[in-house]
């Protein structure tokens, strides 16, 4: 997903992401413009799945 569309679906997909994994914080998943990168490394952290394994798992939803 790039940087455009995960802006534009990121309230669905956070919803998604909270509903799967019961430990990550509207904190953990706060999209700021620029810092993907540290987002994806904060959930990445929270599920214990690789910067990859995250991308995939964002695209999928």
């Amino acid at each position: 997903m790039n940087t455009t569309s995960l802006k534009g679906k990121w309230n669905e997909v956070k919803g998604k992401l909270k509903q799967e994994y019961a430990d990550l914080t509207d904190d953990d998943l706060l999209y700021v413009e620029g810092k993907e990168d540290e987002l994806y490394g904060r959930i990445q952290q929270k599920v214990g799945k690789s910067k990859d394994e995250v991308k995939k798992m964002i695209d999928d939803l």
